[in-house]
């Protein structure tokens, strides 16, 4: 059942004359609990012709896996010329033609519910379905053309945290009776490098970062989603930190510099990282830098820098920033507290939910000062969503190769979150290309060939 068919294609051209073989709805795994556990196939005509792109050859060509999560929702397989939301197809045309073999597979996410009304796509249902559609990958690799010990994710925001969970819990032991389940292939699931923008990850602290960040900024600029719109439009939620929201917000950030201390992390000169009682120290330092160096890029590439970013330039060189200022420029986005809410009304409370309750808490903190009657995730299930886990505890196979950017004004999570994940990698001797693009916010998929640029020279 989880072998491929391979003389049952199709053979289509993008609108430049572009031709590629199609293979569409492919169920990858034997007991499937949702139509959506489906995956898209597509090769370039050119590898069935002894031809190569890019360099690339039918047994050389990386395998590019690009998914449209969103918000922990379902993300269905995507397509070359796809306009209904959500879709990533210009990635996939642009992809293929950078001879890359592209598989698109469909996730379940926090909505689903089945015929008897039980959710099916609750942590970690999007991970176990990404893992299995890998697996189905490897298990059909000897019919199709493509290195598949060069498998490359690709994800935006909860699709990033996807793409970096993939990255670095390559066959744990979690996963495993989950998978099984499924009637998952039996192959290996670790890949060869992901990239990840703007992951939303590491729930478990990323109130803590949040209120490191934004602490004392107390108006908050946030949208909520109308997802009964194709596509869904975002309706405006301005508000005002209560009296015990502030409050809440120096617990919170205090938090953060115990659980940021612990993790022992370093700078790429190998000098150790901390954050001072003050909220100050090393770490906050090496994030102001990085922003200072994406300022700087876009002076170099004519971009112009807003008087009201805080910054400092002085003969076209960027020389300083006021921190307050620049953090007042982006603007806080979220209330207190960000993530694990106290109504129970995030995406995150309700990932966390089971096939029976709908949201929970996920967090101590947002147990403790729940504001509704609530239950609490396990912590076991927590953790095994978060890449965090796996790099302190040094289990799950890793990818070696890493690519992960967060816009320099991007207010969805905060700065900390995505440079742990990097500096954890580094410091574990992966190798990572880590920036906050300068003016970008919570998007993906903006840059293109330079990440294909980045494939390219970790594969070629």
């Amino acid at each position: 059942m989880l072998e491929i068919r391979v003389d049952q294609y199709q053979t289509k051209a993008l609108s430049n004359g572009f031709l590629y073989r199609e293979y569409r709805d492919l169920t990858y795994v034997e007991r499937p609990v949702s139509e959506i556990q489906q995956l898209n196939l597509f090769i370039p005509q050119a590898y069935y012709q002894q031809e190569s792109i890019n360099g690339y050859t039918a047994a050389t060509a990386p395998i590019f896996v690009p998914n449209t999560v969103g918000g922990y929702l379902p993300g269905p397989a995507d397509f070359p010329g796809n306009d209904r939301w959500p879709s990533r197809s210009k990635t996939i045309e642009a992809a293929l033609q950078r001879g890359y073999v592209v598989a698109s597979p469909g996730l379940r996410g926090r909505t689903q519910q089945n015929e008897s009304g039980d959710y099916i796509g609750k942590a970690p249902a999007f991970i176990v379905d990404l893992k299995a559609a890998i697996r189905f990958l490897r298990h059909n690799a000897d019919h199709l053309p493509g290195n598949y010990e060069r498998i490359i994710t690709n994800g935006t925001s909860a699709g990033g945290a996807t793409s970096a969970l993939a990255g670095v819990s390559g066959n744990h032991p979690f996963f495993q009776p989950l998978l099984d389940e499924l009637g998952a292939a039996k192959e290996s699931d670790a890949i060869y490098a992901a990239s990840c923008y703007c992951p939303i990850h590491n729930l478990e602290h990323a109130d803590l970062a949040y209120e490191w960040q934004f602490n004392g900024f107390n108006t908050y600029h946030n949208q909520q989603m109308d997802f009964k719109t194709d596509p869904p439009r975002a309706i405006a939620v301005d508000g005002e930190l209560t009296n015990y929201q502030q409050r809440l917000s120096k617990k919170l950030k205090q938090g953060f510099r115990a659980y940021f201390n612990q993790l022992n992390l370093h700078d790429q000169q190998g000098k150790e990282l901390t954050i001072d009682q003050d909220g100050m120290g090393s770490f906050l330092k090496l994030i102001q830098a990085l922003i200072m160096q994406s300022a700087q890029q876009a002076l170099n590439e004519g971009q112009t820098i807003s008087a009201e970013a805080g910054l400092t330039v002085v003969n076209q060189q960027v020389v300083a920033i006021d921190w307050a200022q620049y953090l007042a420029y982006i603007g806080r986005k979220k209330a207190v507290p960000a993530f694990d809410e106290l109504t129970l009304t995030s995406a995150e409370n309700d990932l966390f939910g089971t096939r029976q309750i709908p949201q929970q808490h996920f967090t101590d903190f947002g147990q403790l000062h729940s504001q509704v009657k609530a239950s609490q995730a396990a912590p076991a299930l927590v953790a095994a969503v978060n890449p965090i886990h796996y790099l302190a505890e040094s289990s799950g196979q890793a990818a070696h190769y890493w690519r992960i950017r967060h816009g320099a004004s991007d207010r969805d999570t905060a700065f900390a979150i995505p440079l742990i994940l990097a500096l954890s990698l580094q410091d574990q001797g992966k190798q990572v290309d880590f920036a906050y693009p300068w003016g970008i916010g919570h998007d993906g998929d903006y840059d293109l060939a330079s990440l294909f640029d980045w494939i390219d020279q970790i594969c070629q």
